[in-house]
């Protein structure tokens, strides 16, 4: 099924998101997270890519499971950095042939070796570059995109953000799935202004449940986000005692998605972190407002 048909939909739905094993030794632990949450029958479940490619190859071989054995939706990541023409057409080959229709086009992380590198004979510079190379050369795709709803690191301004968010776009993207954040007011703020813009693709809120208080810090450096006051009391109060801020940050994030709902918004993702069981509390605690 194809990731734009679903969120055509009227249902109300939830996704998560799961990551490849950095190393073989690990494949067998990861697979297993990734099938009890596909025992849960989400939506979709989409599939990581290490930064410049370092778990690519694990990436198919998760998603095809997925698919294969649970019969659940998948979309796999592909990143461009570091990658090449060659590389992404062989891909592509290997992920239809799986049987995989949704493809999720990123720059993806810059990996620190190559951070000061020349960069400019890459065959690809930015994510707009592999989404036109996806609908290209194999048209039928389905191919999704990222955004973010305060501002991209990388960008002078929102506004300026916004206008390559259009060009990614018209590029041939058929969704976009934002960026975590923790104030659902950031989001309806920035969908008007992309609407406004004139991107009129589904737009999927990615949340993401902060279990230990160490997520707090990568979180901010993933994505810049703001934390609001009652999120950061909510870590002052639980974030020593685990066991309560695995259980407030699920509560926070079952929070922020019933206030998406409420305003009209019917698809979110989750980036549940390969953790069955935050994936089944959030479900558990939504099941009958997702029925």
């Amino acid at each position: 099924m194809k990731i734009i048909d679903l969120l055509t939909e009227e249902k109300l739905t939830l996704s998560f998101e799961v990551f490849p094993p950095k190393t073989e030794s690990a494949f067998d632990s990861v697979r297993k997270a990734t099938e009890e949450i596909a025992k849960l029958k989400p939506a979709f479940m989409s599939v990581t890519y290490g930064a410049g490619g370092g778990t690519s190859k694990y990436t198919l071989d998760i998603a095809k499971n997925i698919l294969k054995e649970y019969g659940v939706p998948t979309l796999a990541h592909l990143t461009c950095v570091s990658s090449t023409k060659q590389t992404v057409k062989e891909r592509i080959i290997d992920i239809k042939n799986s049987g995989i229709e949704n493809v999720m086009a990123l720059r993806g992380d810059i990996p620190k070796d190559l951070e000061n590198a020349d960069r400019t004979g890459w065959d690809y510079q930015h994510a707009i570059d592999l989404i036109r190379e996806l609908k290209e050369y194999s048209p039928d795709l389905c191919v999704g995109g990222a955004c973010y709803p305060e501002i991209h690191p990388e960008s002078v301004n929102q506004k300026e953000d916004i206008k390559y968010l259009k060009e990614k776009v018209d590029a041939g993207c058929d969704f976009l799935t934002t960026q975590m954040f923790f104030d659902n007011n950031l989001l309806y703020n920035f969908l008007y202004k992309i609407r406004e813009a004139g991107i009129t693709v589904p737009v999927m809120p990615g949340i993401m449940p902060i279990t230990n208080a160490n997520q707090v810090e990568r979180a901010i450096k993933l994505s810049g986000s703001f934390m609001p006051q009652r999120f950061k009391s909510l870590v002052d109060k639980f974030g020593t005692n685990p066991d309560a801020m695995k259980q407030a940050g699920i509560i926070y994030a079952t929070d922020q998605i019933i206030d998406l709902f409420a305003n009209g918004i019917k698809n979110v993702h989750v980036y549940s972190m390969n953790k069955p069981d935050v994936a089944e509390k959030i479900l558990t605690n939504l099941s009958s407002i997702l029925n």
